[in-house]
């Protein structure tokens, strides 16, 4: 990335046909007389900071035919291919043909330091960039923190550390680049602890900025499962957002780091069974960057409060008519956040809205696990921010289809819940959501991106430098959650399975998110597992902290170096 100095400031469509722009918001007039969509306007970010890799590429390029003319006396041709390091060049091609729609490999900037090399390439792959008058970025924060005059000692170490080790990870074999990154976030560690020990430091946009990075290097770097860890980088980032007063809403970062924290905290509630700490109204008051999006995090809040509650009761509670009484309870306030999801779907604006674009019927070689798109729906959403909010409304109805199947076994019992009509309805209404992710990751990995004549709006978020036409790391990150889920869930088939652990070794291997490979080796299935439990548990021949199934889904993992931080520390 290289200063652009006074960029222009006009709508992608004017600058595509040369022509001024009136900027005018929210749409310019010069589309609008022309009856064509306006795309919007550039991040600030995006309009001074620009990718110079591709540049110094051609260069490189022009000045390697020119000689290569003079030496063998004849003209080359202008096109010569791209220069790209191969991410494994002991793949078989048929591998690396399958996946050339939808990855990227790091391309070789011969001037490039290998700092400038991975902290571009991490930030062309995790910073996604909203469009002029939205707000629906990601990460969006690293720019200006890493771009400042100063910026703090632990989080330039977080960030490099995460830059190394993705780039390690696209590159292939490049063992010197991880024991780099991991160097990188051993010193992270000691100096983000020292910094969570100082009480102003501890309150900083950096700190937990820092935070958030150290949870992401984890995820990148993830092996194998290790032990559960007390205190996890999220909830790390989590008590130190809570330490922190209104003043962190005042700023535009402020605001980012904190929307960023909430997302996380909505997962880790899910996949923990811990409820939000501080409550709902903590996390929605005064922290709205997309209404839409917030109000189903507020759904999805108040469902992981459920969960919890649920947890407790089923495990707890002897039967009796008034307990029955209070178990039907837990099975009606989930049928009603499960009616607020569905209206929130259909009150939400068209262009909002997913689109079937395709359909698609053959499974190359009839191997589930090497298919880029499983056989039926392909939908198309306007962003890939839209369509992550789509994916954690169905996993939510997942997660409430689960505790009312398991609420109804625990009162049904000793019959079959199998027979009950609420597992009835909720098995219908998972195999439905369950397609439907089937038919949305596709976009969110990628597969449009060589298929554009099948979309009939562009896509609005941008990464903050790079190319936006190749699959990226944040994309394979978003997903994680709900390929495990679709692995997971009693109602998908056996097919449906193979697609979801193939599309997570894809990510692993050629998105370089390594946690996602761990998730291929659980074998849970819910809710049958967990009713089992809460059964065990009811007549007292199980110890249910020892059969705890939700922790093993959690990204709950000691750091690779085996050292954790007190975010404890720190406070007033």
């Amino acid at each position: 990335m290289v200063y652009s100095g006074h960029p222009s400031r006009g709508c992608q469509m004017c600058r595509t046909r040369r022509i001024k722009c009136d900027e005018a918001k929210p749409t310019c007039n010069q589309c609008a007389k022309s009856r064509r969509i306006c795309p919007g306007y550039k991040d600030e970010f995006d309009l001074v900071f620009r990718n110079e890799t591709e540049a110094t590429e051609r260069r490189a390029r022009k000045a390697n035919n020119k000689a290569l003319a003079l030496k063998i006396g004849k003209q080359t041709s202008s096109k010569t291919p791209e220069l790209v390091i191969p991410v494994d060049s002991t793949r078989s091609s048929a591998r690396s043909s399958t996946r050339s729609s939808t990855s990227s490999s790091p391309i070789l900037a011969p001037t490039q330091s290998i700092d400038d090399r991975t902290a571009h390439h991490f930030v062309s792959n995790y910073v996604l960039i909203p469009p002029q008058g939205t707000q629906r970025g990601y990460f969006e924060f690293v720019v200006p923190l890493i771009k400042s005059e100063n910026p703090s000692p632990h989080f330039k170490l977080a960030f490099e550390a995460c830059a190394l080790a993705y780039f390690s990870n696209r590159m292939g074999n490049a063992a010197h680049l991880e024991k780099d990154a991991l160097s990188k976030y051993v010193k992270a560690l000691a100096t983000t602890g020292r910094a969570i020990r100082d009480p102003y430091e501890s309150k900083q946009d950096a700190t937990i900025a820092a935070v958030l990075l150290l949870s992401l290097f984890e995820n990148i770097t993830s092996r194998h499962f290790g032990m559960l860890a007390w205190s996890t980088h999220t909830e790390g980032a989590i008590q130190l957002v809570q330490n922190r007063g209104p003043e962190q809403l005042k700023t535009k970062v402020g605001r980012d780091i904190f929307v960023t924290v909430r997302t996380q905290q909505i997962i880790h509630s899910f996949s923990s069974g811990q409820p939000a700490q501080r409550g709902v109204d903590f996390w929605i008051k005064d922290a709205i960057k997309d209404s839409y999006a917030t109000d189903l995090q507020r759904i999805t809040l108040q469902v992981s409060e459920l969960k919890t509650e649920a947890n407790k009761l089923l495990v707890s509670l002897h039967r009796s008519p008034e307990n029955i009484e209070i178990i039907m309870q837990v099975i009606r306030k989930c049928q009603i956040k499960d009616h607020e999801l569905l209206q929130w779907t259909k009150n939400i604006p068209e262009n909002y809205q997913p689109k079937p674009v395709t359909w698609i019927n053959d499974v190359p070689g009839g191997d589930y696990s090497k298919a880029e798109v499983f056989p039926g729906r392909v939908d198309a959403f306007q962003d890939l921010w839209v369509a992550t909010i789509w994916i954690s409304m169905r996993c939510a109805r997942l997660v409430l289809a689960s505790i009312i199947v398991r609420s109804a076994a625990w009162v049904c019992s000793p019959v079959d819940y199998r027979t009950t009509p609420e597992y009835a309805t909720c098995a219908n209404t998972c195999a439905g959501v369950i397609t439907d992710l089937c038919a949305a990751i596709p976009y969110q990995l990628g597969w449009f991106k060589s298929r554009q004549e099948l979309l009939q709006r562009s896509d609005l978020t941008g990464y903050c430098c790079g190319d936006d036409g190749v699959a990226k790391g944040l994309s394979g990150y978003f997903v994680t959650w709900p390929l495990s889920c679709i692995i997971t869930q009693d109602y998908s088939t056996a097919s449906q399975r193979q697609w979801a652990k193939g599309r997570l070794g894809h990510i692993a291997s050629d998105l370089g998110v390594r946690y996602a490979k761990m998730l291929t080796h659980v074998n849970v299935r819910v809710p049958s597992m967990l009713i089992k439990r809460d059964s065990m548990a009811a007549n007292g021949s199980v110890d249910t902290s020892a059969v705890d199934f939700e922790k093993v889904l959690s990204n709950r993992i000691v750091p690779p170096s085996g050292l954790t931080i007190d975010y404890r520390r720190g406070r007033d």
